[in-house]
This record gives structure tokens, C-alpha cells and sequence, in this order.
């Protein structure tokens, strides 16, 4: 079996045992990711918002910003 073959049936969720003289030396598996979830709320309480949050920012403060 070629390696590449051997990559797709392990992607596939195949486990390959290879194997030398009729001996089992190694398993093949494919590494289980786990997809982390979005989790809504876990700075609440934790951050606080100005109350000028939307007020426009100084002159001064946004010439900086657009000088490059």
C-alpha cells in the first residue's frame, strides 16, 4: 500500500495497523479535533462600555491615525 492510500483511509477514519514479519508495530489513526464552540456571554460582567462610546473622538486623537 502506498502512503498516500494509507492517508486517505486513515482521513476516512480507517485505523491502519502496520505490521513487519506478521508482527503488529504501529497503529495508524486519525487525530480526533475537537471544533470549540462560540461561547455567547463569557466576558459579561467582565467589561464595562463608556457611556461616550459613540461620541465622536478629539481632532487630535484621529490626526494621529490618519497622518500615515
Amino acid at each position: 500500500m502506498h502512503f498516500t492510500q494509507l492517508l486517505k483511509d486513515v482521513a476516512t477514519g480507517t485505523d491502519v495497523i502496520i505490521a513487519k514479519a506478521g508482527k503488529p508495530m504501529a497503529l495508524v489513526s486519525r487525530i480526533k479535533v475537537r471544533k470549540s464552540k462560540i461561547r455567547f456571554g463569557i466576558l459579561k460582567g467582565k467589561a464595562k462600555i463608556s457611556e461616550d462610546f459613540n461620541a465622536p473622538l478629539p481632532d487630535d486623537f484621529l490626526s494621529e491615525f490618519e497622518r500615515n
